[in-house]
């Protein structure tokens, strides 16, 4: 049914919907609930962890090891298997509740008018028509207009961004999901469920989730290396077989290389890393819900933030009053009533201050809210202004509860957006005494005496022109400024004539202020090269003042120069509107975006549109929030930071990342985390890769060079060295400590692949001279006279490069001797606990038999040893070499 409709039938009738008529809409229209999207169940959570296909050739290993009678071989890489499937299950299974957190803004019950009486039904059953009662303190249920409303404030925070209360009236709008905080109304509901507001941001959230750049370069790696298995492996079978090597061990050498062009330490240490790096980032208050997501804030080039909760307190605060003439700092912030009242840099003496003492009195009594301290914490209740006015006051002692007992209210003459003025009634013991606070333009013509110094004298043009004058300065450093005045009188004879020839007072000026560490934060984000940007839902002029205070643009051609007219006049002043942003065209966009730093009156789809402009430009994404209206924006991030305390539970479900204090000086910490984290990611996948490519030069080339016959290294000493003698030394290399300077870096380019130009080089050389090298190992030990010593020797020289070799791929491009060797504790245990462990195979009785190994003696051990070294001291030197090429 049409809202004009509805409205309509509403006028004609007042006394409600007929229990008949709602059960007829209630079919009609669908319960008031959010459609949800097919939840994501834990069994497919646990499915896909069989997406990574190094597992699979892993699985594939695994088979053929068992068919050919193999079961160390199977058991070793099963178990492999499952622990990499458990620890990602674990990490990353987190039901997805966005649409539940939703659900959860509308409360159970809600008062309606039906059959001509009041009653509380089940918020699912409202339906368009019914006449919604609501006071103070509740939460709307559906979309509704308002036909009746008494100082009605609506807390719409949660869908705009703004964190003033809105005032409403009649014939205007309130949304579900809000919240009335101050009077009441009675409201015809117009859209229920997936038709309200809240409704259609659930739309945008049910999104399917996009994969993380890990994500991508991690299955195009997996890709590749499968590949590069099966090809050689199947190379390799179908020369054996076509020059007629029996068929069994065509298979043992075909699985012999593809264990070596796998790394099978790949899944596991990439779990432990990742792990790892969420429990040290939890540590800093950034708890990551999806693991693969935890590099992705390292590789972040533009943080999308909101400003209320994240770089401002969210708790409005007193900064200036304006009385006697006289600009009066007060000092303190949010709602701890503690701070001090500055004049020209001297404290204040309220009590001596009569003027003051009476401003501050009037903005404690015409107040409807209350603060109280409960243990260490102070609580608050009331519209966030009111509660700034009234810890400004108990900041001298003047306490709303003690002066409501000396000045008992009488009468309230309510605030309405038309009016901009509310005036509270109080009785004393020589009569009755008026306050009243507003907006300056409203309140300053009802006056026509002023307050100076404690005497009241006629209130001149000449006041007038100073008091607007400072008005209009405060306003323009983004305050919001109020109006103070009061009257008395003996009787009270008409309420309306307290509000006429009233007595100035002053003005006080308030702000939500910056977060005391939010500048730093935005500073040490530009030094490593991450620009930000703040999207807000408040005004312009006070998101340009934030913007200023911490350093995201200081106005001088920060947005660019254009030559278009219409794009000039957009961010001439380097903060753009929602409406503004309406004009552009994608194409406009397009040219403006990156150059943008502060966006106000932003509504829920332009910021995801925004954050789609970013993306298409080829920047990694965050985007910060707390409300409602930053979830879809939230999901369709990089990565989706949402804030702990403040944030609703729809931001938090819309997000991978949780920053627990509300802080975004934590973000900082987490870049710091996520760029050490990839760093690390790149180090052990570079090592694994060269280690495993070397074992296939090793095997090609004793295959070329010697035959079939002469294989260096059997299948399972191959993979005993890739389960054993690999990951130790790849997980130290992932849990490796931050590399110096790393927050002054640059942002990664997005598109850089783990292998990129200098890594590959390095992986390529290097495994092609420690596979030569051990291939001439092999080939010196005299193969063909003694097989299985040569084949010792060869597996003794590629066990003894984990001694050297991890230590050269903490650096990946400048020595390791620049960065100390010894201060990674857990490698330098790591490789000499491994190496021990070991011996193992080579010295215990039988089981060095079902290795196909012997002995030892101490002098046989020089070779092995002289030639891992030799790889380390060129990987240095090659290292060395390509950096000085570059320069």
């Amino acid at each position: 049914m049409d809202p004009e409709e509805l409205f309509t039938e509403m006028k004609s009738s007042r006394a409600g919907l007929s229990e008949q008529e709602a059960q007829e809409r209630l079919a009609s229209f669908g319960k008031n609930e959010l459609t949800e999207k097919k939840k994501t169940t834990a069994l497919k959570v646990f499915a896909g962890q069989f997406v990574n296909l190094i597992v699979w050739v892993l699985a594939a290993a695994a088979v053929i090891s068992l068919a050919i009678g193999e079961t160390i071989d199977f058991g070793v890489i099963m178990f492999t298997i499952a622990v990499v499937i458990i620890l990602g299950f674990v990490q990353e299974y987190r039901a997805e509740k966005a649409m539940e957190a939703l659900k959860s803004i509308v409360q159970s019950e809600t008062t309606v008018l039906r059959d001509k009486r009041l009653r509380k039904i089940l918020t699912i059953d409202v339906v368009p028509g019914d006449i919604l009662v609501l006071e103070t303190g509740d939460k709307v249920p559906a979309d509704a207009f308002v036909y009746e409303a008494v100082a009605l404030k609506i807390d719409e925070s949660s869908l705009t961004g703004e964190s003033v209360p809105v005032g409403k009236t009649e014939n205007e709008t309130i949304f579900a999901g809000t919240q009335i905080v101050h009077g009441k109304c009675k409201a015809l509901v117009t859209s229920t469920g997936m038709n309200t507001k809240i409704g259609q941001i659930a739309k945008l959230i049910q999104t399917k989730d996009e994969d993380t750049p890990l994500q991508v370069k991690i299955t195009k790696l997996s890709l590749t290396l499968a590949f590069l298995a099966v090809l050689a492996s199947a190379i390799t079978f179908a020369i054996g077989i076509y020059i007629g090597a029996p068929f069994a061990d065509m298979l043992l050498i075909s699985l012999a290389l593809a264990v070596a062009a796998v790394p099978e330490g790949l899944p596991l240490t990439l779990t432990i890393t990742l792990a790892y790096g969420m429990k040290k980032m939890a540590g800093h208050n950034a708890i990551i819900r999806k693991m693969l997501a935890v590099e992705t804030l390292g590789s972040t080039t533009i943080i999308c933030t909101d400003k209320t909760g994240t770089l401002t307190r969210n708790e409005m605060t007193v900064e200036k009053l304006f009385v006697s003439e006289t600009e009066i700092d007060v000092t303190g912030s949010g709602y701890i009533p503690k701070g001090d009242f500055l004049k020209r840099g001297n404290i204040v003496d309220v009590n001596k201050d009569g003027t003051t003492l009476n401003l501050l009195r009037g903005i404690t009594l015409c107040n409807n809210s209350a603060i109280e301290k409960k243990g260490d914490k102070w609580e608050v209740v009331g519209d966030p202004t009111e509660i700034a006015l009234t810890v400004a006051a108990a900041k001298v002692d003047l306490w709303k509860d003690e002066l409501d007992k000396d000045y008992e209210m009488t009468e309230e003459i309510v605030f309405t957006s038309e009016r901009k003025i509310m005036t509270t009634i109080h009785k004393t013991g020589t009569g009755f005494i008026s306050f009243t606070k507003g907006a300056p333009e409203f309140v300053l013509p009802q006056c026509n005496i002023i307050e100076k110094n404690g005497e009241r004298v006629p209130l001149t043009e000449n006041d007038r022109e100073i008091i607007l004058a400072k008005n209009l300065d405060f306003a323009s450093s983004a305050y919001r400024v109020l109006a103070v005045t009061c009257k008395e009188e003996s009787e009270v004879t008409d309420t309306g004539d307290f509000e006429k020839d009233m007595i100035f007072l002053g003005l006080v000026a308030m702000i939500d202020p910056p977060r005391d560490e939010a500048k730093e934060a935005v500073e040490m984000c530009r030094k490593a090269g991450i620009k930000v940007i703040m999207i807000t839902g408040d005004n312009q002029e006070t998101a340009k003042a934030i913007g200023r205070n911490i350093g995201l643009f200081d106005g001088k051609n920060d947005c660019g120069v254009y030559e278009d007219e219409k794009l000039r006049r957009i961010v001439e002043d380097c903060a753009v509107t929602g409406d503004e942003l309406e004009e552009l065209n994608d194409e406009e966009f397009d040219i403006l975006v990156e150059n943008i730093n502060v966006y106000a009156r932003t509504m829920p789809e332009q910021k995801l549109r925004i954050v789609n402009a970013l993306q298409k430009k080829g920047h990694i994404v965050a985007m910060t929030g707390d409300g409602v209206n930053d979830a879809p924006a939230l999901k369709k991030a990089d990565i989706g930071i949402a804030m702990g305390i403040k944030g609703t539970d729809v931001a938090k479900e819309s997000s991978v990342m949780i920053l627990q204090d509300d802080n975004f000086a934590s973000i900082v910490e987490a870049v710091r985390g996520g760029r050490t984290i990839y760093n690390n990611i790149e180090k052990f996948i570079t090592y694994l890769i060269s280690r495993n490519f070397m074992l296939i030069i090793l095997i090609m080339a004793g295959i070329s060079l010697l035959g079939f016959d002469l294989i260096p290294l059997l299948a399972l000493q191959i993979l005993f060295i890739n389960m054993f003698n690999e990951i130790m030394p790849a997980v130290s290399l992932g849990l490796d400590p931050a590399t110096p300077g790393i927050m002054s870096m640059p942002p990664r380019d997005p598109n850089d692949n783990f292998l990129k130009k200098r890594n590959l080089f390095l992986v390529i050389t290097l495994a092609f001279v420690m596979g030569i090298a051990s291939y001439l190992v092999f080939e010196i030990s005299d193969p063909v006279a003694d097989t299985t010593m040569a084949r010792t020797l060869t597996f003794a020289t590629v066990v003894s490069m984990i001694l050297f070799i991890p230590l050269s791929f903490r650096s990946l491009d400048k020595s390791v001797f620049s960065i100390g060797i010894f201060n990674n504790k857990l490698m330098i245990a790591g490789v000499t606990a491994t190496f021990f462990a070991t011996m193992s195979v080579m010295y215990i009785p039988k089981l060095n038999d079902a290795f196909g190994l012997i002995a030892l003696s101490p002098s046989e051990w020089i070779m092995p040893i002289v030639v891992a070294f030799v790889t380390f001291l060129f990987a240095e030197g090659l290292k060395l070499a390509t950096a000085a090429s570059k320069k």
